[in-house]
């Protein structure tokens, strides 16, 4: 199907560019939501004739998503979340949960303009991009952890999934203290259980 775009948009194209789509995506997406028109004579003269206010409407839209990828550039977010000892979450961290915890921080984001390719189900670091506009996109760091305190020392660069971290073992420590003669005890000891079973 044949579309003339009415905002710009990634791998498609700019404003006013007439482009060739599937049909499924102009009627379920692109038509729906105002970001194109059908490709005809009439719907080209409305918008040559509205070309203006489509123009001034998209300025509009990507100065206020500049203003808001200003405040949101480089923020961490904590995020308390029960998980297992490995790190592995109870559950996951959506696009649902990260628009509302931006939402909470005071920003002005929507479910849809955080591109998660995958939810998130482990603790740690993990950096999302959020698109608040075709042509403004930011970044933001979210800190899952157990607690707070886990939060401010996985910030501080500690590895929380470490078995040190964990049980609080420093595996290196337990190797050396690794006793060569347990073994033979170990070895004696059940050569005395084979003989006591025989007899």
């Amino acid at each position: 199907m044949q579309v003339i775009l009415l905002e710009r948009i990634a791998k498609l194209g700019q404003i006013g560019d007439e482009v060739t789509v599937k049909d499924g995506f102009a009627r379920n997406y692109l038509l729906p939501t105002g970001r194109a028109l059908r490709a005809n004579a009439a719907n080209r003269a409305r918008f040559e004739a509205e070309r203006g206010q489509i123009e001034a409407r998209n300025a509009e839209r990507k100065s206020a998503a500049e203003s808001i990828a200003e405040g949101l550039n480089g923020t961490t977010i904590i995020v308390v979340r029960s998980a297992g000892e490995t790190g592995q979450l109870y559950g996951s961290v959506s696009t649902r949960d990260i628009a509302e915890l931006l939402s909470a921080e005071g920003f002005n984001v929507s479910r849809n303009q955080v591109d998660l390719k995958n939810p998130i189900k482990a603790i740690g670091m993990h950096e999302v991009d959020i698109v608040l506009h075709p042509e403004v996109e930011t970044k933001v760091t979210l800190n899952i952890a157990r607690s707070t305190d886990e939060a401010e020392r996985q910030q501080a660069g500690e590895d929380l999934t470490s078995a040190e971290a964990i049980y609080g073992v420093d595996e290196d420590a337990q190797l050396q203290t690794f006793d060569p003669d347990a073994e033979e005890l170990f070895e004696e000891t059940a050569e005395e259980a084979e003989e006591e079973a025989a007899s």
